[in-house]
């Protein structure tokens, strides 16, 4: 999953695009505005001339410059901007308007990839897979309560599985809420087509569409991942973990349905723990009960688990069989 230097040149490629469309548009701004408000050129001159003025008069000693330019640009930018308002037009009108302001769409922050890049390239290495269309049919819009029923009670907690449903749907539907504002992390368990995975994709899309930054894998991905981070012969095998330890949001899809063994359960519990003490959040949806998590994934896994994690469990009939016996 780690970007490709073709993949990388795609991206940047789309940044130039973004920054030539500025460029166009706020020349046909500056264009049309000089053109209804000559008094605007003639500032923006003087504005140049007084950079201009400024740096000779550094370059000769005056200490005096400095204040002197910032009292005449304030002047003559409240100038403008009174102009502007004027003429009906924003005050920031002849200002950059960039798609992402963060980064003012160079994809990058301090040196850092902008989380708007980090979009970028989930969106970009997910382009193939099926994720995409998946998220337009299955998300908080379309859940549905009536596959569920207040009939059948769940032996555990004596919860019916629509109360049960009703109770995950309102915890994930916080979790995308508050996210960013609240460390959060979520189990999501319980037997086959119960709707676990379809609660991942409705969170999934609701970030990605504030465009934060979420890797979904199944397990057996999230271990080849891991795996080619740990053994890769080459620089993109051992970058391919980056996006797991950097991404806002992982989601771990079917645990328990990889060839587990000594290697998955010691990685699993270094991702998990990583991400909790950068305080960035997961969640892991499973048909494995909580006796088989601890079993497999050892004590110290499950652990971390139940002390960070909100733990979900949903019961019912098999929803993809109703769904084929509505039909």
């Amino acid at each position: 999953m780690a970007l490709t230097n073709s993949q990388y040149d795609t991206i940047m490629r789309i940044y130039e695009q973004k920054r030539l469309r500025t460029h166009d548009l706020l020349t046909r701004r500056y264009n049309e505005i000089y053109e209804q408000i000559p008094r605007i050129h003639e500032i923006d001159n003087e504005i140049s001339h007084l950079g201009v003025a400024n740096a000779r008069a550094l370059i000769d000693g005056n200490t005096d410059a400095p204040a002197q330019f910032r009292r005449q640009l304030h002047a003559l930018t409240v100038e403008k901007e009174a102009l502007l308002l004027a003429s009906g037009y924003p005050a920031d009108y002849l200002e950059p308007d960039y798609e992402c302001p963060d980064c003012q769409d160079t994809g990058y922050v301090d040196g850092r990839k902008c989380r708007c890049f980090q979009k970028a390239e989930i969106d970009l290495l997910y382009t193939q897979s099926n994720l995409t269309d998946i998220l337009k049919s299955e998300n908080f819009s379309t859940f549905r309560m009536d596959y569920y029923s207040s009939d059948y009670i769940d032996a555990v907690s004596h919860k019916s599985s629509l109360d049960m449903a009703k109770e995950a749907f309102t915890v994930c539907h916080s979790f995308s809420d508050h996210f960013g504002c609240e460390f959060q992390n979520l189990l999501i368990y319980g037997s086959t087509g119960v709707g676990k995975t379809f609660l991942t994709h409705c969170i999934a899309r609701e970030l990605m569409d504030r465009i934060h930054s979420v890797i979904y894998v199944t397990s057996s991905q999230l271990f080849d991942l891991l795996g080619n981070r740990e053994f890769g012969t080459n620089q993109q095998d051992r970058q391919a973990g980056a996006l797991l330890d950097d991404c806002e949001l992982l989601i771990i899809d079917d645990l328990g349905t990889e060839l587990t063994n000594s290697f998955t359960v010691s990685q699993l519990f270094i991702c998990l723990n990583d991400r909790i003490l950068q305080k960035k959040s997961t969640i892991i949806s499973t048909n494995l009960s909580l006796n088989e998590i601890k079993s497999i994934y050892s004590e110290r896994t499950f652990s971390r688990i139940s002390s960070n994690y909100r733990l979900l469990r949903l019961v019912g009939d098999d929803i993809r069989i109703k769904k084929k016996l509505m039909k």
